[in-house]
């Protein structure tokens, strides 16, 4: 069985992983994740009981009871390369013997949820409604970096997606990744099922001109009319494509929901949104409770 080298797999003086601050007993099954470290808080919050409070640059973390049911939430920050970082990590002490530095016999399942926010694609969908992402496509190219990426993606809808788009062969290639199914069953009827894109920045990559103009300049307007067996594209984001394929891979449960602040189509965008995302945030972890 391979050992895992100390320069691939880093582990602080405490016992705790490197970039995470976390130690393997402070981990939860169940484990929200949110970009920003302020609204750890406002997820902690509802929590009956806090175990523990655990701080590293950006990523923060609680450990806690909701209704008897024991969760983390965790700050990622922002972007694809810090869920590349916080799956690896919660993966590893959740799988991972810290003693030997080799991987355990029997394997611990986490359900990883992501609590965002996004931006619509389509002039039907709202601000303030929440968005599902049954399937995220890869901006990024993360998961081209890892083996057995194509037995967990969509190949299909990848190619009828670049061709739809033309798509530039400079660019990285896009993966699309299903979210996992009991959860999209879990929030069925209290979510707008969606197909979600996670891109690598926030400026050109979603189509947004400030004084570097996208080298696409109609690549929105083709994601928009794209459509595939019925469905078509909802939103943008930056880091649901990279959870759910790293999850797919690893055994694990994932799923992103958004709930929508910016209407990219209607040009408009809501400052005051922290309402809606607290709504988001009770119905997630109402659910989650009754998980098994």
């Amino acid at each position: 069985m391979r050992t895992i080298p100390a320069s691939e797999l880093i582990i602080n003086d405490d016992g705790s992983i490197f970039h995470l601050h976390l130690r393997p007993e402070q981990l939860a099954d169940t484990v929200i994740l949110v970009g920003d470290p302020g609204r750890v808080a406002l997820v902690a919050d509802f929590f009956e009981t806090k175990e523990c409070e655990v701080a590293n640059r950006e990523f923060k973390s609680v450990t806690g009871t909701y209704k008897g049911k024991r969760m983390t939430v965790l700050s990622t920050g922002i972007g694809i390369g810090n869920i590349d970082i916080s799956v690896t990590e919660l993966d590893a002490l959740a799988n991972i013997d810290f003693s030997t530095r080799q991987e355990k016999t029997e394997k611990r399942q986490l359900t990883l949820l992501r609590l965002g926010t996004s931006g619509a694609l389509q002039p039907d969908i709202k601000v303030g409604d929440f968005i599902f992402s049954r399937t995220s496509v890869g901006f990024d190219g993360l998961l081209n970096y890892y083996k057995g990426r194509n037995e967990v993606c969509d190949l299909a809808i990848e190619q009828a997606f670049m061709t739809h788009t033309e798509w530039n062969e400079l660019l990285p290639k896009p993966y699309f990744i299903d979210a996992d199914k009991e959860l999209l069953e879990l929030f069925r009827d209290t979510t707008i099922e969606g197909i979600t894109i996670a891109a690598p920045g926030f400026y050109a990559p979603q189509g947004r001109w400030v004084r570097l103009q996208p080298q696409d300049m109609q690549l929105n307007e083709k994601i928009e009319s794209f459509e595939y067996e019925g469905r078509r594209i909802t939103n943008f984001e930056m880091e649901s494509s990279a959870l759910a394929g790293m999850a797919a891979l690893m055994g694990h449960r994932a799923a992103t929901i958004c709930t929508i602040i910016a209407q990219r189509i209607a040009l408009d965008a809501c400052t005051d949104y922290k309402p809606f995302v607290r709504q988001m945030i009770v119905m997630a972890l109402d659910k989650l409770a009754t998980l098994k």
